[in-house]
């Protein structure tokens, strides 16, 4: 079963939103940063890395967002032209704002962790003026993220792509991506997250960001029934609710759970998994896959990427992604 609907006879399949910034992961992997000498750049941020997963796969695929001007966003845009991805709405900032830059960590296959730096940074600089409505109407699918939220203007420019999304019968998926070291606390976080899923057709994220969301009703001990019924109050159809290497269920309006469990795969490192997993998640939804085929596929891009060096050139082919699903092991979990 695939709830959702997509307006067909567009010329783009779906737009991403938000940030636009520079992964820098470690070349010596099982040490900590303080040991690291050398890094390999690499175009990152959560929508971005789902924007060039979904042109990987063959969507037509475009971005709307804002990078500074100089070499590291010269470097992404043309990253995104060289990946098949539609640039027509990204603007480039003249404030002086940075890149957002992203030093990763590998000490262990299990243990990974992220250095950001986020001040002064061009992608929370997208203005509501430089969101274009016939742009958005030109898409089946709009994909946001919480990241975007965070600051404004970029916060009222992810708003104002919602409300031309919803007018135009533009299905919208909200990835949650929430960074804590974005945000000022989180009373604010969940109250913007909870407005801005009001207003989307699909919501992912872990069971922690949910729980975030959720503490501000004075909620302690949701489960992910609730959580997904909450949802379908509003406009969403469809709630993924990752649990990590336990696996994911997702939840339909009509009362049905999916079960997604996991590839066997030699694991370098753990972030990417999230955003390779939306990707795929999201491609085989709008190519007409049932829910549970589509969660599938989004475990296997996952268990790709985590086996690889980076995020966004990680991002597997649909070649690469069948390959993947008719080879590698897969071990269903019960969460």
């Amino acid at each position: 079963m695939n709830p959702l609907k997509f307006v067909k006879d567009r010329p783009l399949d779906i737009i991403a939103v938000g940030r636009l910034c520079i992964d820098l992961n470690s070349n010596e992997t099982n040490r900590p940063m303080e040991e690291t000498n050398t890094f390999t750049k690499y175009v990152g941020g959560s929508p971005a890395n789902i924007a060039i997963g979904s042109a990987r796969l063959g969507q037509k695929t475009g971005f709307i967002g804002k990078v500074a001007d100089d070499q590291m966003g010269r470097f992404i845009t043309n990253y995104l032209k060289k990946n098949n991805i539609d640039t027509k709405g990204v603007t480039v900032d003249q404030s002086g704002a940075v890149t957002g830059l992203a030093f990763t960590e590998i000490k262990s296959p299990a243990e990974c962790s992220i250095l950001l730096y986020r001040d002064n940074v061009a992608d929370l600089k997208l203005h509501p003026s430089e969101v274009e409505e016939d742009y958005i109407k030109q898409s089946k699918a709009l994909l946001i993220s919480g990241t975007a939220l965070a600051k404004s203007p970029s916060r009222e420019a992810v708003f104002l792509a919602l409300e031309y999304a919803i007018k135009h019968k533009v299905t919208v998926f909200f990835d949650l991506d929430y960074r804590p070291y974005t945000w000022t606390d989180e009373s604010e976080t969940a109250v913007y997250y909870n407005l801005a899923a009001e207003k989307c057709d699909v919501i992912i994220g872990t069971r922690e960001e949910f729980n975030m969301m959720e503490k501000l009703l004075n909620i302690d001990e949701s489960d992910d029934h609730y959580t997904a019924s909450r949802w379908f109050s509003y406009r969403a159809d469809l709630v993924v609710i990752k649990h990590g290497g336990a696996g994911s269920i997702a939840y339909t309006k009509d009362n049905e759970s999916h079960r997604s469990g996991i590839f066997k795969t030699n694991v370098l490192k753990t972030f990417g998994a999230g955003d390779s997993y939306a990707s795929a998640f999201i491609y085989g939804l709008m190519n007409g896959k049932d829910v549970s085929e589509a969660m599938k596929m989004g475990s296997a891009s996952a268990s790709i990427v985590i086996s690889r060096h980076s995020c966004s050139d990680a991002m597997p082919t649909k070649e690469e992604l069948i390959n993947q699903m008719e080879t590698a092991v897969y071990e269903p979990v019960q969460v």
